[in-house]
């Protein structure tokens, strides 16, 4: 079973304590608090892992679109860092704070269409062709017709855009390519069981602290310092609707009237609310239900990962070809060996590509061990001369 599909199964089990070691040394401490100390499940913001956060925007035959990146770093070579599906670019914020003090890089997080703080014309379509062409206008739009250089790095579905990316040349300056934890083979078995798993997951929450908890106690992140930054960027509170005016004066006396009589009991409310719903058109029910829920629960996934199905396929069918072929030097970081196709088998044997295995995490590798994440790309950095090591960094050459 690959560990994207651990993480599926594990997250409709009921919370387990951390596994130790699997992020940085602060969230670990975190982590290991002794009984009766409560965890603080606060969100956390950007600018205490990256520098600098800027909007790119991009010509295109409909208009502008706008990009959304976080940077940190001023010399050497660009870490282009592309998150997974549902997630955003805050999902590298620790790894970014981990590398940073490692190698001589600049990051650039970004957030890809219909992710994160991104706006396009169109976020609905998430093809791969669509996602790299993306990724080449964001860096011509930053760097022009001179882009330093550049190493890809995607975990999951941003990993197959890179690999696109990088197949394409779309990238000029491309330097370096790595994949975290998506395998062609694994990904395509695990897309059966992807709507199940979506399925299972809450539809809302009812704050961020609500959120952030939900993502480490069910495993999706195990590491609790990374989803108090990262879950902001997955989850949106509940956009408001219009309502006609006299529906929204029936639920506002309605919701006062819950209100004033907090301390009656949670059936005599009930009843009350349904009373008061008796002989109302069945729109307005609806909508007075849909009021409450988002009352209840103001915060909801910022995008609907059931809905870009058909893209998947796309994503991930005949990637493991794209990614050997690409001629720079290329790192493979994995959760687990189980299910590495035979093309990136006899590849690896071949040493067409580095490929290291971390175990003890779940599918955000490089959110649930962003030490051991940065440590395997400062070393491959270093061993191909593309960066130089900072504050004693001592690399330890992987063997495999």
């Amino acid at each position: 079973m690959s560990a994207l599909e651990k993480s599926m199964h594990l997250s409709r089990l009921p919370s387990r304590p951390p596994l130790p070691g699997s992020g940085g040394s602060q969230s670990g401490a975190k982590m290991r608090m002794g009984p009766g100390r409560k965890r603080d499940f606060s969100p956390v913001p950007w600018s205490q892992y990256f520098e600098s956060m800027e909007d790119v925007e991009v010509e295109n035959e409909t208009g502008k679109d706008t990009f959304r990146v976080y940077k940190s770093g001023s010399e050497g070579p660009v870490l282009l860092l592309l998150h997974g599906g549902g997630h955003s670019a805050l999902s590298w914020a620790v790894f970014t704070a981990a590398i940073i003090s490692r190698v001589q890089c600049r990051i650039v997080a970004l957030d890809l269409r219909g992710h994160g703080e991104t706006k396009v014309k169109n976020s609905e379509d998430l093809s791969a062709e669509t996602m790299a062409k993306d990724v080449g206008n964001v860096v011509e739009a930053m760097y022009g017709d001179l882009p330093p250089p550049i190493m890809l790095i995607g975990h999951s579905m941003g990993g197959a855009i890179a690999v696109h990316t990088a197949s394409s040349s779309l990238v000029p300056s491309l330097l370096g390519l790595c994949m975290i934890d998506v395998v062609e083979g694994t990904a395509m078995d695990a897309l059966n069981s992807m709507q199940n798993f979506l399925r299972g997951r809450p539809k809302t929450f009812k704050s961020l602290e609500n959120a952030i908890e939900w993502s480490v106690k069910s495993g999706q992140i195990r590491n609790l310092e990374s989803a108090r930054v990262s879950m902001v960027g997955q989850v949106k509170q509940c956009e408001g609707i219009i309502s006609p005016e006299g529906s929204k004066s029936i639920v506002e006396g309605i919701i006062e009237e819950e209100e004033e009589d907090e301390e009656g009991s949670e059936s005599v409310n009930k009843r009350k609310k349904e009373d008061d719903m008796e002989g109302m058109p069945s729109e307005t029910q609806n909508l007075l239900l849909f009021l409450q829920t988002k009352k209840d629960h103001p915060y909801t996934w910022r995008i609907e990962l059931a809905k870009t199905e058909k893209y998947w396929d796309g994503w991930f069918r005949g990637l493991s070809n794209l990614f050997l072929s690409c001629p720079i030097p290329k790192l493979l970081l994995l959760a687990g060996v189980d299910r590495l196709d035979k093309d990136l088998t006899i590849g690896q044997m071949q040493g067409k590509f580095q490929m290291q295995v971390l175990p003890q995490c779940g599918h955000a590798v490089h959110e649930d061990a962003p030490d051991k994440v940065a440590e395997a790309v400062a070393t491959f950095l270093i061993r191909h001369r593309f960066a130089e090591p900072i504050g004693g960094f001592q690399c330890v050459f992987p063997g495999c």
